[in-house]
């Protein structure tokens, strides 16, 4: 093979396997991005200027469908895949995959089907492309575009928009700088009037992207040629016009064989009294070579670009396909093994978490820097210790007798009382703890890349760490309602010894029986019940603030410290216990992120062999 098919044939099955992994049209940006960096040449003509029978010309084979009006709906790819000498000619879709044609007339059957299918059986036009595959001897490498045929007035069956849409669509291939623009013109119209031309030269005025093709040279009036146009005084481009005589509508008729009409081709050019000194640079075997030529002249101005998008891409697709995780190990011994490194990996994001390296921990603190504090503050001490409230549980603690110096027992109970509200800021705080570690569960999980792929894993990795926070948060519960309790099962004795003294200072027995009988009989005045809530008041703040100090540590020590410390020590347990299946099971991965790997694995392997073959082929010229 020489270079110049290497090097055009590299390019076709880049192509093709682009388009096999979906990314022509849409999908991977990398990927179209490498299609459209990529030359192609996009056939463009009005209806009837003959573009079907120049590309069978060219393919030599009789495939594409015909008729009056718009035949090609849709725009056809046509990948031409030079084979040795000798093999057998096939065709293949991209649709229909594994299905191979070797019959050229049930290709043209399924090109005439598949347009139906998305326009259904009208003259709509759609701009989703059919993709087909040639491979034979009798064809260069080559990728050809095939587009609706120009036209000028909308017909029975159409919309009126369809001469815009038409255009519109030939607009978008053709604006693309790497696309080759094969303009076909009928010679027995007047060139001025060239569609072809005419859009060619609004996107390619300098004219370097246009070959001109001059199709139904036989078919001209008597006495009148086409050199004018041939040999470029009527209308020049960078590059050579090429003549086509197309078959006769009779050699159709009779399905006269392609390679008998390339050679009554040859002989007409060769024997033509006005195109016989042209005869070497016509015909549509010529145009082929030619425009082969010619794509390898650009594919070599193009190496470069596409090595260094190539590399680029392999380089994204290698980081990927890290993120991704490479394809599991069958034994149990490296599945056990895989699954305690993901275990670890999420530990350890858990951990970060907690320790300020991620965000997140920072909100427990929150718990016992503000939640804590604000619901002491809101414990309803001033109705539980108001006068009304004071007088009621003393005078119900002393029963018949009144207490001579301290009412010892309705301190009791109005302390005991008020240390009872302290439950429920200590629960919350175990609580809101726990919505914070479970929520920091949440983000670790998600935020553990290597776990991404294994959805089975993830959620039995949550709960485990769920069902542990759980039984942290009951033994935390339990432990700061012990806390509370103690406070209420032992009274400071200081506090007691304090109560005399203050009673003497405000005036002892005698002061408290003159303000008894001043009051109309009252057991006690209003300043003893005011000094008993004030007492019980001072005490409940001492053990308000010993609660603040000391249930943030319980909480740290029976949730957070655990968390850090054995949050998936259970799990560990269950883990060494579990058959090869059921770790197999475990590993069961996202079936969308087992074709993301496979598309990333088919498209790295396409790019290193892409990049192989350039570094393979000999730039020597």
């Amino acid at each position: 093979m020489t270079t110049m098919e290497s090097l055009i044939g590299l390019v076709n099955r880049i192509q093709r396997a682009c388009t096999m992994l979906g990314d022509y049209g849409g999908g991977d940006n990398t990927f179209s991005s490498l299609w459209e960096a990529l030359p192609s040449v996009a056939v463009v003509g009005g209806q009837s200027s003959g573009k079907s029978s120049v590309l069978e010309s060219i393919v030599g084979r009789d495939f594409l469908p015909r008729g009056s009006g718009i035949v090609t709906r849709r725009p056809l790819v046509l990948q031409l895949h030079k084979t040795e000498q000798g093999s057998q000619e096939y065709a293949e879709f991209l649709h229909l995959p594994k299905r191979r044609f070797t019959d050229f007339a049930a290709v043209r059957k399924e090109i005439q089907d598949e347009t139906d299918r998305v326009t259904g059986k009208t003259k709509q036009i759609s701009p989703v492309p059919i993709h087909l595959s040639i491979y034979s001897p009798n064809v260069v490498n080559l990728t050809l575009i095939d587009l609706p045929g120009l036209t000028k007035v909308a017909v029975e069956g159409q919309p009126e928009s369809i001469v815009e849409d038409i255009e519109a669509m030939v607009r978008t291939y053709v604006e693309k700088p790497n696309c080759i623009i094969l303009a076909i013109s009928p010679a027995n119209q007047d060139i001025a009037t060239s569609d072809a031309i005419k859009l060619a030269r609004e996107v390619d005025a300098s004219g370097e992207r246009t070959f001109g093709v001059l199709t139904k040279l036989d078919l001209m009036d008597k006495g009148t040629n086409a050199l004018d146009v041939l040999e470029g005084r009527s209308y020049r481009l960078q590059h050579p016009w090429v003549g086509i005589v197309n078959r006769s509508q009779a050699d159709i008729n009779k399905n006269v064989d392609m390679i008998i009409a390339r050679r009554k081709e040859r002989e007409y050019f060769a024997t033509s009294p006005d195109y016989g000194h042209l005869a070497n640079k016509m015909g549509s075997e010529y145009l082929a070579k030619l425009l082969s030529k010619h794509l390898e002249s650009v594919i070599r101005a193009r190496i470069p670009s596409i090595t260094s998008l190539i590399n680029k891409s392999i380089d994204e697709l290698e980081s990927e396909m890290d993120h991704l995780g490479r394809p599991i190990a069958v034994d149990a011994g490296a599945q056990l093994y895989t699954i305690l490194e993901l275990c670890r990996a999420f530990d350890r994001i858990f951990k970060e978490h907690l320790e300020g390296g991620r965000p997140g921990g920072d909100r427990i603190y929150g718990v016992f820097d503000h939640q804590l504090p604000a619901a002491l503050r809101k414990l309803p001490f001033d109705r539980h210790l108001s006068m009304q409230n004071v007088r009621k549980i003393v005078s119900e603690a002393d029963g018949y007798q009144p207490h001579l110096i301290a009412p010892e027992q309705g301190y009791r109970r109005l302390i005991e009382g008020s240390l009872n509200y302290f439950r429920g800021p200590a629960e919350a705080s175990v609580d809101a703890v726990h919505f914070v570690l479970k929520e920091l569960v949440r983000k670790s999980i998600g935020e553990t890349q290597e776990l991404k792929r294994f959805p089975t894993l993830q959620a039995e990795i949550a709960a485990a760490s769920n069902e542990a926070l759980e039984r942290f948060r009951e033994e935390s519960k339990k432990t700061v309602i012990r806390l509370v309790d103690m406070e209420s099962s032992y009274l400071t004795v200081d506090f007691f010894r304090r109560l005399p003294q203050e009673i003497e200072k405000a005036g002892g027995p005698a002061a408290t029986a003159a303000a008894a009988a001043s009051s109309g009989g009252d057991r006690y005045s209003e300043g003893h019940f005011r000094r008993i809530g004030s007492n019980v008041s001072s005490y409940i703040g001492m053990v308000s603030d010993t609660l603040r100090n000391t249930i943030p540590k319980a909480v740290v020590y029976c949730q957070v410290k655990e968390a850090k410390q054995s949050l998936l020590n259970y799990f560990y347990t269950l883990l060494g216990k579990k058959e090869a299946k059921q770790l197999s099971q475990l590993l069961d991965e996202d079936p969308a992120l087992m074709e993301r790997r496979q598309q990333c694995s088919k498209r790295l392997e396409l790019y290193k062999a892409a990049r192989d073959e350039i570094d393979s082929v000999s730039w020597a010229r």
